[in-house]
C-alpha cells in the first residue's frame, strides 16, 4: 500500500569538505553509511547524485559523489535535499513499524473517531519528531509525536488518532480551565 510517486527525504548535502568535491552530508538512515545502498538519489529536480565514496565524520559523513567534481561543483549543492522513491524502500515492516513519509496525507481523527484533519508533514527541528497536519481547515498544526498524543497510528486503515488535550489543541475553555 505503498505509493510509488512518493519522494523520501534521505538526506542534505552541506558544506563542501576539502578540495576534491567531497562534502559533508546529513542523512536520515538509520544506518549513514548506507545512504549509497539505496541507488541513486535525486534532488528536487531530478538531478541524479551517485554515492562514489562515504566515511564517518563527527555528526555526518562525508560523501564523494561521481557528478560533483569539484570544490565549486561542491559549493553549488550545498542546502541540496536528496530523495529516493518510496517504492526503493523495503516494505518488510513489523506491524508497528512505518516510514514518516508514509504518514503524510493520512486522516487525523480525534477521540471520538471522527476525521478532523489531515497530516501534510513530519517534522523534527531537533526536539524531537512532530507530525504536521491540518484540522478544522487551520493549517500548519503542531502534534508532538508522542504515544500520549498520538495513541494510535494506522498506515494500512489510513488514520492517526489524536488526543485533542494530550497535543495541545483544545481552547483552554474546551479543558475547562478558567482564565
Amino acid at each position: 500500500m505503498t505509493n510509488p510517486q512518493k519522494q523520501v527525504q534521505m538526506a542534505v548535502i552541506g558544506a563542501p569538505h576539502g578540495i576534491k568535491g567531497e562534502v559533508r552530508v546529513k542523512t536520515f538512515t538509520a544506518d549513514p553509511l548506507a545512504l549509497g545502498d539505496y541507488g541513486p538519489l535525486k534532488d528536487a529536480a531530478g538531478k541524479t547524485y551517485t554515492v562514489a565514496a562515504i566515511r564517518p565524520a563527527k555528526n555526518v559523513v562525508v560523501v564523494r559523489f561521481k557528478e560533483i567534481a569539484s570544490r565549486e561543483a561542491a559549493e553549488a549543492v550545498t542546502g541540496t535535499e536528496l530523495f529516493i522513491g518510496r517504492d526503493a524502500l523495503p516494505d518488510d515492516l513489523d506491524e508497528e513499524e512505518f516510514y514518516h513519509a508514509d504518514l503524510v496525507g493520512l486522516a487525523v481523527r480525534d477521540e471520538t473517531g471522527e476525521t478532523v484533519g489531515r497530516v501534510t508533514a513530519v517534522q523534527n527541528f531537533g526536539g524531537g519528531d512532530i507530525v504536521e497536519a491540518t484540522i478544522s481547515g487551520k493549517k500548519g498544526l503542531m502534534i508532538p509525536f508522542t504515544l500520549a498524543a498520538i495513541p494510535e497510528i494506522s498506515v494500512s486503515e489510513g488514520f492517526i488518532r489524536i488526543d485533542m488535550a494530550a497535543a495541545g489543541l483544545l481552547d483552554d475553555e474546551e479543558e475547562g480551565g478558567e482564565e
